[in-house]
């Protein structure tokens, strides 16, 4: 016959939460108390306690640490954007704009390939490995339309057919990308031959800021 008066497990852990200070009250209790581990022998309560502070103090110290290289990259990519800036807006003819733009990228912004396209000629600046002009109405534009259209940058890995405009003959050498579009002027595609450099879901604050600058910079020379 069941014993009415024994207490079930669940209800003394059920008790214990609502009184979390009992233990304060019978320290020998806590100490003599033991728990369970998922690999090797059983702790005592406080020990096991203290084991639990140890991994989330370790925890919030790999989160601080990564908050803190993150406030970092974010301080120097903010230099960088700075500097690029004023480095345009000092250009005093948007030939010279546009290689400032892509030696910044290259250079300051580890750029593996830089490709820079322009919807329409700029004087002093012919085709070479890093700048196309293709007119609005070319086709090989269409697999940036929509992109062109709503000025979001993309970030990762490009379709087949956006890397043959971009990258020609060294598209295999392109594992991801940046690619800016900049409606009414063209595209900056910064290529990576690391598949992670960059990913879809990064930030594109400072990208974003790179563009307006370029934009504005080259709107100096329109005729």
């Amino acid at each position: 016959m069941p014993d009415k008066d024994k207490i079930a497990p669940h209800e003394v852990a059920a008790w214990l939460r609502r009184h979390p200070t009992f233990l304060q009250q019978f320290p020998d209790l806590a100490l003599s108390l033991v728990v369970p581990r998922e690999q090797g022998p059983a702790a005592s309560l406080a020990s096991y306690q203290l084991e639990i502070l140890r991994d989330k103090n370790r925890e919030l110290s790999r989160r601080l640490h990564e908050l803190f290289g993150n406030a970092q990259e974010n301080e120097r990519l903010a230099v960088r954007t700075h500097q690029l800036t004023l480095a345009l807006m000092k250009q005093r003819a948007a030939a010279d704009t546009a290689r400032a733009m892509a030696a910044s990228l290259a250079e300051d912004f580890s750029g593996d390939l830089v490709r820079i396209v322009l919807l329409s000629p700029v004087e002093g600046l012919d085709d070479t490995d890093w700048l196309q002009v293709v007119a609005e109405a070319d086709p090989r534009l269409a697999p940036f339309r929509d992109c062109l259209k709503d000025g979001e940058p993309i970030c990762g890995r490009l379709n087949p057919d956006k890397h043959a405009l971009l990258y020609g003959l060294r598209s295999d050498e392109v594992q991801s990308s940046a690619l800016l579009p900049l409606p009414g002027l063209g595209l900056i595609a910064v290529g990576s031959r690391e598949p992670n450099r960059f990913f879809p879901g990064m930030g594109t604050l400072f990208l974003r800021m790179m563009g307006d600058a370029f934009v504005a910079a080259m709107r100096r020379f329109d005729p």
